[in-house]
């Protein structure tokens, strides 16, 4: 079998120029081994540059972070202080509402109490201090009176009466609560008695059980 280099075959058919020997590597000038050393100090400077704009950006970051945390905290503890001044009118007539009732009840366990007939008028003065901190958080109260038209959506009957004149069906015969309204919003409706006519086909208005 011919051993003849793959390369001398060709040579001989004209592909390949003659060769007779195998040309040498060629070797690296000391021009070429200054080149690399340049690209690589180059690389390097740009790898340490880079290293430090990584570094300039986590520092960035870092302080923006403790920026966040530091807003987060302030908003938090300006959130505390809202609610603590909302709080504030709402305390004031509890304090006067706790004053009231611990003198008055020492006046009723003196030896001598007021008379009963004074009960009504202390009962309504406590009522209206509750109203009175109920308004200051926002909650106004709407009272219902006898006669007025019947308004499912700030009545919650209670209770129906017959009534033998045709004019005060579907009336409030008696409220037994108060209503309360939040920016004009009904919170809670007043419960209340409701007439309806003894001849009356239409449909009829049944009580709501108590809600939960």
């Amino acid at each position: 079998m011919d051993r003849k280099p793959y390369a001398e075959r060709y040579c001989s058919l004209g592909l390949l120029p003659v060769s007779s020997a195998q040309d040498p590597p060629a070797e690296e000038g000391p021009a070429d081994i200054d080149g690399v050393m340049a690209e690589l100090g180059e690389i390097g400077s740009a790898l340490a540059e880079l290293t430090r704009m990584v570094g300039r950006d986590s520092e960035r970051a870092a302080h923006r972070e403790a920026i966040i945390d530091r807003l987060h905290e302030d908003n938090q503890l300006l959130r505390r202080g809202e609610l603590q001044a909302m709080y504030e009118p709402v305390r004031a007539a509890l304090y006067r509402l706790h004053d009231m009732t611990k003198r008055e009840s020492e006046r009723w366990a003196a030896p001598e109490p007021p008379d009963p007939v004074h009960i009504a008028p202390l009962l309504a003065a406590v009522t209206d201090e509750i109203a009175e901190a109920l308004a200051r958080s926002g909650v106004e109260r709407f009272t219902v009176e006898p006669g007025d038209l019947y308004d499912p959506a700030r009545h919650r009957p209670v209770a129906t009466e017959p009534v033998d004149r045709p004019e005060l069906d579907g009336t409030v015969v008696s409220a037994r609560t108060d209503g309360f309204t939040r920016c004009e919003r009904v919170v809670r409706r007043a419960e209340v008695v409701v007439a309806r006519f003894k001849s009356d086909d239409r449909e009829n208005i049944s009580p709501e059980p108590d809600p939960e």
